[in-house]
């Protein structure tokens, strides 16, 4: 479909009215979104030189690129082009191994998307706090982070075109006191620094340096719900996707070679938010000033971004008939989910005066259960449909695939391996909660409680005859 802005019919169920569909994602938009579903800049990834020593955070932000982000944005390339709707890797669970397996993958996901969500309010108020101390407890604080979490679910309403550019200047403007930064960083730099392994008899934290890899480099599928708002995805995704991973390693590394090359300090004080402290070392208050302001610009382009992607994986959802119709609803005006913004962002508030150590924790596990699906999904139907036309497709044979999938699949397992015994509590819960959201949603469908589509059952009748 063209990215005209021609008119469509509208239903409210009396009548029927037309309104302009906005234009379609482009490639730079596009590009900035899913930067913002990964990273949003360099913030957090300091822990990893806390954890581990310069060196082994350098190599850390340099390898790690190619064994997870490099094969995930590679089938998300493949799979969204192949099936360019907004349920995104829901639809490909589904279409490999049945409704069950994209239900539960649909559920994996959005869990984890708005416990994500959720953090980026009360991480925004973090630094405006220290401007405003009223804000740092008691009702100030929650009356601030409902207010903030209300006025950016509104921007998300307006349009995703809107968010896209959004996400564009914010984008420029996060990044640029790194850039500064790292500029005036240069003459102080001195290279053997960078081969420290770290301060003598500070034992390694491999878990905190895995956990800090991890929570920088994934979510690259989660601009797939998005695929049906993308002008030509077959052609689009693709360089997005590769211009995002490029971006993004190197919006991690240049700040992380400056900062570790010019500054020495204990290496316990490489915490999240030490940049903007390394930042005053290196140039004085004003750059450390502009890294916060940056902070809080990258959180609310992380918070817009996820927001598009849980709100339009639940429209997608309803496309397909995992979720009844009414979820698909779309704004008259700006042809946005707003059932699925309005949904996300109830759930959001909810979470976000919550404790938020374990459920995170959880939403990690349940994100990993969901990769593990992706990755076999992603092999069963290569094998399951070879002749399938591919608009993009990775270039290697089913062996070799294997072997790629198994790398970022083995990380996975570890991620599992390490987690507490309250976060295998909590992620079960949450997984026999979607396995029993399944089975109501097929008493719903099978009762007509609700009114489902039913364009998936006809394409599974469609692959099974094919």
């Amino acid at each position: 479909m063209s990215g005209d802005d021609r008119e469509l019919p509208v239903s409210d169920g009396t009548i029927t009215t037309s309104v302009k569909r906005p234009r379609k994602l482009t490639l730079l938009p596009l590009i900035f979104l899913i930067y913002f579903e990964v990273a949003g800049g360099p913030y957090g990834e300091e822990p990893a030189v806390q954890a581990a020593g310069p060196l082994f955070a350098l190599l850390g932000f340099l390898i790690f690129p190619f064994i997870w982000s490099v094969p995930e944005a590679l089938i998300t390339a493949e799979l969204s082009t192949t099936y360019p709707g907004n349920g995104g890797f829901v639809i490909w669970a589904d279409r490999a191994f049945g409704p069950f397996f994209g239900s539960l993958m649909g559920s994996w996901k959005f869990l984890c998307g708005v416990i994500n969500i959720a953090a980026f309010p009360a991480l925004c108020i973090d630094y405006i706090e220290k401007v405003f101390p009223v804000l740092e407890s008691g009702w100030p604080r929650k009356v601030a982070v409902l207010i903030m979490t209300l006025s950016l679910s509104f921007v998300n309403y307006t349009g995703l075109n809107i968010v896209g550019y959004g996400a564009i200047l914010l984008g420029v403007i996060s990044l640029s006191p790194f850039i500064v930064m790292s500029l005036i960083a240069i003459p102080k730099i001195h290279p053997h620094r960078w081969l420290s392994l770290g301060q003598k008899g500070v034992k390694k934290d491999w878990n905190l340096y895995v956990n800090t890899l991890f929570w920088n480099l994934n979510f690259w599928d989660s601009v797939s719900t998005l695929a049906g708002e993308v002008e030509k995805p077959q052609k689009t995704f693709p360089l997005a996707l590769l211009c995002a991973v490029i971006f993004t390693c190197i919006a991690y590394l240049i700040p992380l070679f400056a900062v570790t090359g010019a500054v020495v300090v204990d290496q316990s004080l490489w915490e999240s938010g030490f940049h903007a402290t390394a930042a005053e070392m290196i140039a004085g208050k004003w750059l450390k000033y502009w890294i916060e302001v940056g902070a809080v610009l990258s959180g609310i382009g992380l918070f817009e971004a996820q927001l598009s992607s849980c709100s339009y994986q639940l429209l997608g959802m309803a496309d397909i008939g995992c979720l009844p119709k009414f979820f698909g609803v779309r704004s008259r005006w700006f042809n946005t989910p707003w059932v699925g913004i309005l949904i996300s962002t109830l759930i959001t508030i909810g979470i976000s005066y919550m404790s938020f150590t374990d459920i995170i924790s959880s939403a990690n596990f349940l994100y990993s259960l969901g990769m593990l699906l992706e990755f076999a999904s992603f092999l069963w139907l290569r094998r399951k449909f070879p002749t399938l036309k591919r608009p993009y497709k990775v270039p290697l044979k089913l062996p070799l695939l294997t072997i790629m999938c198994l790398i970022p699949c083995a990380f996975l397992v570890l991620i599992m391996v390490i987690a507490t015994k309250i976060v295998y509590l909590v992620s079960g819960l949450m997984t026999v909660g979607a396995i029993g959201w399944y089975f109501l949603m097929r008493f719903c469908k099978s009762k007509k409680v609700f009114e489902f589509d039913k364009s998936m059952e006809a394409d599974h009748e469609q692959d099974m005859t094919s």
